[in-house]
């Protein structure tokens, strides 16, 4: 694991994903994880099941020093790529953990199967790599640095990204605390208030500025949800700036 955090980010894997056969559930969670343990997500990639393209994909991403959540792909079928593009990305050989080994043969037995080289396919990682518990069936994923692998299955990759965050990464929960207020700036243009924004992340450095636009609709007027994110005892001070000037601006608002 890296000392250093550039950032967090996530990849979501599948055809069946890109194509539009099922819709993606992986965003949303992983934002809600990191969210109750005082972290964001800065970036996420949706990606087809293309062996070369998720090779290159990885090659980038391991050498951001960024920590990354990868769903889907890691399975044994001709359709799963991740275990060998992460390899090929990390110039390492492909070879069978064993302690994927023992799990998988212990989910085998559990279930009185006989194993089979195929079922042993799962548990070929990038060499280097740490196994990643999987509560549901045993079949694990794997830690490549800070890079994290489990399988497209929700109800087997929550549960294991959760187990990565808590055991790898508790250090960093609530490491920058940050408080979010905003005001809906009615009829609002952002062009207008554009140097408004620039204004207050000037004075506060420690808060970024954001504005989503809306172009109305019959239940609500067209307006602009402006905002303050970051350091929350400059949250107050930059609200009652932006309430100020809005107001000088001779826009009406209320409160988000």
């Amino acid at each position: 694991m890296s000392e250093a955090m550039n950032g967090i980010g996530a990849i979501i894997i599948g055809d069946e994903i890109t194509l539009g056969r099922r819709q993606d559930k992986h965003f949303a969670k992983i934002v809600e994880l990191l969210a109750a343990r005082g972290l964001t997500l800065d970036w996420a990639l949706y990606h087809g099941d293309n062996r070369a393209r998720l090779i290159e994909t990885l090659r980038r991403s391991f050498a951001s020093g960024d920590i990354v959540f990868s769903c889907g792909g890691i399975g044994n079928t001709p359709d799963d790529h991740t275990r060998q593009a992460a390899a090929a990305a990390a110039g390492a050989d492909l070879v069978l953990h064993p302690d994927a080994e023992r799990e998988i043969r212990g989910r085998y037995a559990e279930i009185g199967r006989e194993i089979s080289n195929y079922a042993l396919d799962m548990g070929r990682f990038p060499a280097g790599s740490r196994i990643i518990p999987n509560p549901f069936n045993r079949i694990p994923g794997f830690s490549w640095g800070d890079h994290h692998f489990v399988p497209g299955f929700p109800q087997m990759a929550w549960p294991m990204i959760e187990w990565v965050l808590d055991t790898l990464y508790a250090d960093r929960f609530n490491r920058q605390p940050a408080a979010e207020a905003a005001i809906l700036v009615w009829k609002g243009i952002e062009s207008a208030l554009t140097p408004l924004m620039l204004k207050i992340e000037a004075e506060y450095p420690g808060l970024k500025v954001f504005s989503l636009p809306f172009l109305g609709s019959a239940e609500i007027g067209r307006h602009v949800e402006l905002g303050v994110r970051g350091v929350p005892e400059q949250v107050p001070a930059a609200m009652a700036l932006m309430r100020r000037e809005v107001g000088e601006l001779g826009y009406a608002f209320d409160e988000k």
